[in-house]
């Protein structure tokens, strides 16, 4: 699972010219989900992005959470970000979770992280076509992302 955050003064979802989701300082959270993700996954990268200690304190360091903050979250489906683009010109899918194991695990995830800051998550909506509006502050841009026991294993061809 992997969480792209950005740090927002504001951000909104747009679906037909209709606003769906919107929020005000806090984080839009791009979310993609992978083929091998697990509960344990999304829970780990909700506490992860509840906790991450990226917006100012009162000396103007990164020492407070979106939490701590009483900021607002907006979390956005986006296969996209499991897009391999290693070969050719046209990205390969293939690690990003189909629609019918994915939006399970989507909403999963917005639920764990409303329970974490104790307020509701604004939301897109799962597998529409969105526009996303936001103005970034800082910029702050951080990918957090679980990949558990799944790494690779290379096998020798000899």
């Amino acid at each position: 699972m992997m969480a792209l955050l950005q740090r927002v003064a504001q951000a909104h979802v747009e679906i037909a010219g209709e606003t769906v989701g919107q929020i005000g300082p806090g984080l839009l959270i791009l979310l993609g989900i992978h083929t091998e993700d697990t509960g344990d996954d999304l829970d780990w990268v909700a506490r992860k992005c509840a906790n991450l200690r990226i917006f100012p304190d009162a000396e103007g360091r990164m020492n407070r959470s979106v939490r701590d903050a009483g900021h607002d979250v907006l979390v956005v489906s986006q296969f996209t970000l499991y897009g391999d683009t290693r070969k050719g010109n046209r990205p390969s899918f293939i690690d990003a979770a189909r629609p019918e194991r994915a939006e399970p695990l989507y909403e999963a995830f917005c639920q764990s992280l409303s329970d974490l800051i104790g307020k509701p998550v604004a939301t897109g909506r799962f597998g529409a076509m969105m526009q996303v509006h936001l103005i970034n502050d800082g910029p702050v841009t951080l990918r957090v992302e679980k990949r558990g026991a799944r790494s690779r294993v290379k096998t020798d061809p000899t």
